[in-house]
C-alpha cells in the first residue's frame, strides 16, 4: 500500500519537473521566475519526503542524496527572483549539488538500471555546466546546449522516481 506522502513526494516531482522544464521556455522575466519559484518549492517538499523515507527504510546514502539534492534547489530557489545572469552563483552551487544528490541517490541499487543511468548523464552533464561557469563561460541557467541539456535527463529520472513511489508493492 501506498503511503500518502509517497503521493505527496510524486505530486511535487511531478510539478517540479513539469514546471521547470517549461521554465527553459518561457520568453518573460517574471513568469520564468514564478514557474521557476513554484518549480523549487514542490521539489524541496517532494526531496524532504524523499530523505526521510529512505532514512526510515535505513538506506542512509540515498537519504542523503535526497537531502543534498534539496540543498541544491534551494540554492537555485534563492536566486529565482534575481533573474537569468544574477542568478549565476547560486545556479551554480544548485546545480553542483545536484549532481551530488543524484550520483549519492544513484549509487546504490536502490532504483532501477535506467533511473540511476538517467540520474548520471544529468549530474555529469551538470558538473560540466558548473565548471564551464567557473571557467568563465557566460552560460546561464536557460544557455543551450549545455546547461539545457540536462534537464530532460533530470525530469526523466524524475519520472522513474514517480514510478518507484506509485508502484503498490512493497
Amino acid at each position: 500500500m501506498r503511503s500518502t506522502l509517497d503521493t505527496v513526494a510524486a505530486i511535487g516531482l511531478a510539478i517540479g519537473g513539469a514546471f521547470g522544464l517549461a521554465g527553459t521556455f518561457v520568453a518573460s522575466d517574471a513568469l520564468r521566475e514564478t514557474v521557476w519559484t513554484i518549480d523549487g518549492v514542490a521539489i524541496v517538499i517532494a526531496a524532504a519526503l524523499l530523505t526521510m523515507k529512505y532514512q526510515r527504510l535505513g538506506n542512509d546514502l540515498v537519504a542523503a542524496g535526497f537531502l543534498t539534492f534539496l540543498a541544491g534547489e534551494a540554492l537555485l530557489l534563492a536566486g529565482n527572483a534575481a533573474g537569468l545572469q544574477a542568478s549565476v552563483p547560486s545556479y551554480v552551487g544548485g546545480i553542483a549539488l545536484w549532481a551530488a544528490g543524484l550520483v549519492m541517490v544513484s549509487a546504490p541499487k536502490t532504483f532501477a538500471f535506467w533511473m540511476r543511468l538517467t540520474a548520471f548523464v544529468s549530474a555529469v552533464l551538470f558538473v560540466v555546466s558548473a565548471a564551464m561557469i567557473l571557467w568563465g563561460a557566460p552560460l546561464v541557467p536557460t544557455s543551450s546546449p549545455l546547461p539545457a541539456a540536462g534537464y530532460p535527463f533530470l525530469v526523466l529520472t524524475f519520472i522513474g522516481w514517480i514510478w518507484a513511489l506509485m508502484k503498490s508493492e512493497r
